[in-house]
């Protein structure tokens, strides 16, 4: 039983702006709110302890809850609330719920359970019933089956946790958003070792406000830089793809975690938020289509957001180490070659600089192990570090530290902070010694522009994910008013001049070609392309081929006119193309699913596409190096190498026009239903598209 039934509206995923009254209130009501200790009301009332709104408590039986006036309803406060707080038990929920839409509330927080993850029609019905009134009110509401939010920055905890108002109050760039309230919470609570964080949501059941909606509205928050998320389950992926492509285009990285992968994992996670876990690996490659970044372990999220929020983009694709420890330093090497990132020796000036720092038994190279002298001379560890920072071949550079020192441990803190301030590179610690929480530990987890690892292995798929994500990153959509009035034009089809005219926008090169509306003006048209040309009926005309609708290598005027004339088909006048040859015939498409979005496809093209059927399928949008992976599952992928004697083709430009075709089908997903453009011609100069059609949605 699927516990999300928002998504089913086909609701698009709300902004940040929709949100704004439930994720930064001004005025919070607690109904249900009670002096009892222990209770969800008490607790909750305790966690807005630093909120400095106005905080409302609700319940009848109390005038006064601490220092809190009590009212006894909604209807009664002095206000509309931005945020209400349902503490009560599920059968007054839905009463509840109507009172608060009926006072103006801006947002509801629902803790109660025993709703869609119970796999009981009843609770289903009713959660339906919650969702339609929430979004008939217009009012966002969190859970039902939800352990709250946290506003950190504010001091909103809306939540039953514990101890939340005592928690470090440190803010920092990230949000967190997790399908398990307790796991999630747990993320939340690497505040007491120092972590700086801005939100933390607990989603439950999402039966209104879902993970999706929280990506794309934490994307459009200024104060956050990277979005942690721990997730389980979604019933339609569509959300999912607009949220990272809001989050795409805002430069937000997201790092998502898969619970549920296994088959014991999925079913748990039915029954424990009534989320449809889905096969781990569909979901993994919907997450690479969405621009997610997907870990292996929950112990990678918070060291991952940490890095992706302080790391800046990639200046160098090398890593340079530098450890007290040989072996440490032969560690970084062995991870750095598992995560294909490399690890180039410095330059000449850089080893100069390292010989004159480190003793002839140490290693000035990359690794550099300046020795157990850093114990006695200190400023020797700055000195290579700068060296290598300032060496153009390292975008990021690693501290391995090996042993933690009373003596030097947090004065090294210090030094990596004010190093990690005076340039754009990013500075990441891995702590190897097992005194977790030895000297200086403490200092690297709350530094924000210092990523801090437990592990090596984690520290190098980080940065080999970084590097990843910067460089498949899909740029902004490029709508133009001309895209933007073919594409509203009320057709139903845009034939091959109008389609290629608005790939053309996206950067498809096409074959240079010339409208013509009688015979007169072909002939005109080919003596100004200059013979051979390719004469085509104009209009929304699919298989031309079989329709008759294309003539190949006309050499002449005459040719042009006989053309003209014995083609049936051109009811709305002629294209005259240059003749275009040489090179291997592809063709890319695009098919909307409902549940997935645009489909792409690339295959063998030209009148082979159907007899062969060698084709490879990805969601849209992907990016070049994704596109020169599905060309390289094709069986027909030599012939794009040069096949006995032929000249190979330009890979580099097939792959970008295969991407920005899939880009034009992802920022239009709504209006576009099919794309076609076959052949687009890979040739050893370039990939020109030789036709192309385009059907719009219904609307």
């Amino acid at each position: 039983m699927l516990a999300t039934d928002a998504t089913k509206t086909g609701r698009p995923i709300y902004t940040r702006a929709q949100l704004d009254r439930l994720v930064a209130p001004k005025a919070i009501a607690i109904v249900g709110a009670s002096p009892r200790a222990g209770s969800f009301g008490l607790r909750t009332l305790e966690n807005l302890a630093n909120f400095r709104g106005a905080i409302w408590p609700v319940n009848a039986k109390y005038p006064k809850i601490g220092e809190h006036a009590c009212y006894p309803s909604l209807a009664s406060l002095p206000g509309k609330p931005d945020l209400v707080a349902l503490v009560v038990p599920r059968e007054g929920v839905e009463a509840a719920l109507k009172e608060a839409a009926a006072a103006g509330a801006g947002g509801v927080v629902v803790y109660a359970s025993g709703y869609g993850e119970m796999a009981r029609e009843e609770g289903a019905a009713e959660q339906r019933r919650l969702s339609a009134i929430a979004q008939a009110a217009r009012m966002p509401m969190l859970g039902p089956n939800c352990m709250g939010l946290v506003n950190h920055e504010l001091g909103v905890g809306v939540s039953f946790i514990p101890e939340y108002s005592k928690m470090p109050r440190r803010v920092g760039p990230i949000a967190f958003v997790s399908q398990s309230g307790a796991l999630g919470y747990c993320l939340a609570q690497a505040a007491e070792r120092g972590l700086g964080y801005r939100y933390f949501f607990s989603v439950g059941n999402s039966c209104d406000v879902d993970v999706a909606d929280l990506i794309g509205a934490m994307a459009e928050d200024p104060g956050v830089r990277a979005i942690a998320c721990l997730f389980e389950g979604v019933p339609e992926a569509r959300r999912l793809l607009e949220a990272g492509e809001r989050a795409r285009a805002a430069g937000k990285p997201v790092i998502v975690y898969k619970l549920g992968v296994s088959e014991d994992g999925a079913a748990a996670a039915r029954s424990h938020t009534g989320s449809m876990a889905g096969s781990g690996a569909a979901f993994r490659a919907l997450f690479e289509r969405a621009g997610f970044v997907a870990v292996d372990n929950y112990e990678a999220l918070v060291e991952y957001a940490k890095f992706f929020a302080s790391a800046g983009k990639p200046l160098a694709r090398g890593v340079a180490v530098v450890s007290g420890s040989g072996g440490a330093g032969i560690m970084a090497a062995d991870m750095a070659e598992r995560h294909g990132v490399p690890m180039p020796q410095p330059t000449d000036a850089t080893t100069a600089v390292l010989r004159s720092v480190v003793p002839e038994f140490g290693a000035a190279r990359n690794p550099c192990d300046p020795t157990g002298q850093v114990l006695s001379v200190p400023e020797s560890y700055n000195k290579c570090c700068q060296a290598l920072l300032d060496d153009p071949h390292y975008g990021v550079l690693l501290c391995a530290m090996s042993v933690s020192s009373r003596e030097t441990g947090s004065k090294r803190a210090v030094d990596i902070a004010q190093l990690a301030r005076s340039q754009p590179k990013p500075i990441s610690v891995v702590w190897v010694s097992e005194w977790l929480q030895g000297p200086g530990s403490e200092a690297y987890e709350a530094d924000d522009r210092v990523s801090f690892f437990r592990s090596m292995d984690r520290c190098y798929a980080a940065i080999a994910a970084w590097q990843r994500w910067h460089e498949e990153r899909i740029p902004e959509q490029r709508l133009t008013e001309k895209i933007d009035g073919l594409l509203r034009s009320g057709k139903r089809v845009l034939g091959e001049r109008e389609a290629k005219a608005v790939l053309g926008h996206y950067g498809m090169r096409c074959a240079p070609e010339r409208q013509a509306k009688n015979a007169d003006a072909a002939v005109k048209a080919a003596a100004a392309l200059g013979y051979p040309v390719v004469l085509k009926a104009d209009g929304d005309i699919e298989h031309k081929t079989e329709a008759g609708a294309v003539k190949l290598n006309l050499q002449n005027a005459d040719d042009v006119r006989a053309a003209c004339g014995a083609m049936k088909a051109a009811k709305d006048g002629f294209l005259v193309q240059s003749m275009v040859t040489g090179g291997v015939e592809l063709v890319v498409g695009v098919k909307r699913d409902p549940q997935c979005g645009p489909v792409l496809l690339v295959g063998l093209g030209g009148v082979l596409v159907e007899i062969l059927r060698d084709t490879a399928l990805a969601l849209a949008p992907v990016g070049k190096s994704e596109a020169r992976r599905m060309l390289e599952r094709l069986r027909g992928f030599k012939l794009l190498q040069g096949y006995r004697g032929s000249p190979p083709a330009d890979l580099d430009a097939a792959c970008e026009a295969i991407a920005r075709i899939s880009e034009f089908a992802a920022d239009h997903a709504d209006q576009v239903e099919e794309i076609d453009v076959n052949p687009l011609l890979a040739r050893p100069d370039g990939a020109i598209a030789l036709d192309a059609l385009i059907v719009l949605r219904d609307r």
